[in-house]
């Protein structure tokens, strides 16, 4: 998922863009700025493109690019594909009871103005959370009518509350890893993400989770 880069840098990247999406058909995009401060622009475009080709879609996960994430467990272990998919279902790495960011140095500084409460109701963080599918339209839909916050999962978390949905905890509260986890294969085995990962090492861990996942 994907917004656009102004300038010449800009201009490549979309000629780059264009030949990928042509090759691997993996390419979502709107025209928008691809920054921080729009990653709820760009969630909600990925919320609004499942409701409207994937309306069937049993789960769906929202997860950064520097994630590592175990699919196997999280289908086997945490979904349960021989049981009747939920519904109303969100869970991920649970931020409960946070207060607005008021630094105004802060990558998270939230303005009075924008949002004036004490507390954020309950999110999950962005890092990877998992939801059924028929909460894409649901929570796009009440988009509609919420003012914008930059942060994508705090506004995300203030949807889910207009549609009085509780984020559900995990089973296991190391299942979702919003911090990067040590690698070993016991470890990530038995979890679903750990954060903080470049290309190579999330190349070089999955492809050492799946050796060892094949030799067992």
């Amino acid at each position: 998922m994907l917004g656009k880069n102004e300038g010449e840098l800009g201009l490549l990247q979309q000629r780059m863009l264009i030949a990928e999406s042509q090759r691997h058909h993996d390419i979502i995009q709107q025209d928008f700025l691809d920054t921080y401060k729009n990653l709820t622009i760009k969630t909600l475009m990925g919320m609004n493109w499942v409701a409207m080709h994937c309306p069937r879609a049993s789960y769906v996960m929202k997860t950064d690019s520097d994630m590592f994430v175990n699919t196997e467990y999280l289908i086997y272990k945490l979904l349960r594909p021989e049981l009747k998919p939920k519904r109303n279902y969100f869970t991920g790495y649970n931020m409960r009871g946070f207060a607005p960011n008021r630094n105004k140095n802060s990558k998270w500084y939230m303005p009075p103005e924008l949002y004036p409460g004490d507390k954020y109701p309950t999110f999950c963080s962005g890092t990877g959370y998992v939801f059924s599918g028929d909460l894409a339209r649901k929570i796009y839909r009440a988009s509609l009518s919420i003012r914008h916050l930059h942060l994508e999962d705090v506004y995300v978390g203030v949807c889910l509350a207009k549609l009085q949905i509780e984020p559900m905890p995990p089973p296991n509260e190391f299942l979702f890893n919003h911090w990067r986890v040590s690698y070993s294969s016991c470890k990530y085995s038995h979890l679903i993400t750990s954060h903080g990962l470049i290309f190579t090492e999330l190349y070089d861990n999955t492809v050492c989770h799946l050796l060892v996942r094949a030799e067992k």
